[in-house]
Parts: structure tokens; C-alpha cells; sequence
């Protein structure tokens, strides 16, 4: 049966290409996003819908009757702007309560590897993710880990996947994964490949309220 997902984000790097996965594959795709323009996609199973995560309220309509939501908001700034934010907290806060009204359960987050060091990655990159990406993206990581301690709280069928370094390289479908548990040498996986987990795991209860790591 054909999948019916919505994608808050839409217009961003995993965002997308869970868009044009998810239409290459036959869904049906309601695109969020606050500024329509920036996702150039004409597609007879594809809504775009003006909306902003930090006002669920405005789309809360548009998620009923899904099979998945996926949140794929980001922050702008990088390694040299990282500036305190609520977006990840507050914004998927806000989401899982319109959720809850619609009757949605089955949702993904997008958080990041460095949010919690894994032992089990190569000593000098343990050092960088501590001293360097920590201290860096300080703020943008306090947020994350709010974000997911609000997320174990909720009620929801929620997967929150936490990628390491990303590419923008095509998927290919080969990559490994553990539910609440780390990876050996986990050090990237392309956007595409993110998108591609998600769309495979929607029906998947071993992913329910567990936290995905993800890498080749």
C-alpha cells in the first residue's frame, strides 16, 4: 500500500532527498516548509504546505492519517556560528503535541553522533567529536540532547536517528545500523542513505522509541 509521509525540513540536506526518495518510490509526500520557494518540485504525489515547526498548529491538518512524520529541521550557522537555539527542543516539542491531536504516532528526528561519544570509535576522532565538535557546536548540541530527553517522555512511535559526518553522495543502500547501541568506527554516511533508512524503517517496531546510529 502506498506510504502517505509528511517532511518538516523539506528544503534541507536530508529533507530533500527524503522527498525525492519518498516520490521516487511511489509515496505520497506532504512537503513543511516556511518558505515554499525553496523546494523547485513539481510532483502529482507531492503537497508543499507553508509551515513553521515553531507553529505546528498552521499544518496540524495536514497530519492526519499519515504513516510517518519526519522531522528534518536544521539550524544555520556551522562550525563558526553556532548560536543558542531552541529549535530542535522547543519546535518537536510543539510537533509531538499536534501530534498527539491528530492521532500520528510514528515519527523520526534527525539529531547527530557527537550528541553522545561513542567508545567505540578511533581514539584521535573521539578527541575531535570531545574538544573540538563539542566546544564548537556547543549550543547547537545542548539543544539536541534537550531535544531527545523530551523525545523519550513522549508517547509517540519515535526513531531518532543520530548520523556522523554527512555527505552529499547518492544512496546506496549499504550501510550499517544498531538501535541503542554504537557502531564500530562510525564516521559518515551520505544525506541520501539517511533518507533511505527512514523511508525502509517506517513499519519497522524494533526502531520504536529507539535511538538509531547509522554509518557505512
Amino acid at each position: 500500500m502506498k506510504k502517505n509521509i509528511l517532511v518538516i525540513g523539506a528544503n534541507g540536506g536530508i529533507g530533500r532527498q527524503t522527498v525525492e526518495a519518498a516520490l521516487a518510490s511511489g509515496f505520497q509526500v506532504t512537503a513543511i516548509l516556511r518558505d515554499p520557494s525553496r523546494l523547485p518540485l513539481v510532483h502529482p504525489n507531492l503537497e508543499i504546505v507553508r509551515g513553521d515547526i515553531l507553529e505546528p498548529a498552521g499544518f496540524q491538518a495536514h497530519l492526519r492519517d499519515k504513516d510517518a512524520v519526519i522531522s528534518a529541521i536544521g539550524v544555520k550557522g556551522g562550525l563558526t556560528h553556532d548560536e543558542p537555539t531552541t529549535l530542535y527542543s522547543e519546535g518537536n516539542l510543539r510537533l509531538l503535541a499536534v501530534m498527539r491531536q491528530a492521532g500520528t504516532k510514528r515519527v523520526f528526528f534527525i539529531s547527530a553522533s557527537a550528541v553522545e561519544i561513542s567508545p567505540l570509535l578511533p581514539f584521535i576522532v573521539k578527541l575531535v567529536a570531545k574538544y573540538v565538535l563539542q566546544k564548537l557546536l556547543r549550543h547547537m548540541y545542548a539543544d539536541l540532547r534537550a531535544m531527545e530527553r523530551l523525545i523519550r517522555e513522549s508517547e509517540a512511535d519515535w526513531t531518532i536517528v543520530r548520523p556522523p559526518r554527512l555527505l552529499d553522495k547518492p544512496a546506496t543502500g549499504k550501510y550499517r545500523w544498531s538501535v541503542n547501541a554504537f557502531l564500530r568506527n562510525c564516521l559518515s554516511i551520505s544525506r541520501a542513505d539517511v533518507a533511505h533508512f527512514m523511508l525502509h524503517h517506517i513499519d519497522d517496531t524494533s526502531t520504536y522509541m529507539g535511538i538509531v546510529e547509522i554509518g557505512y
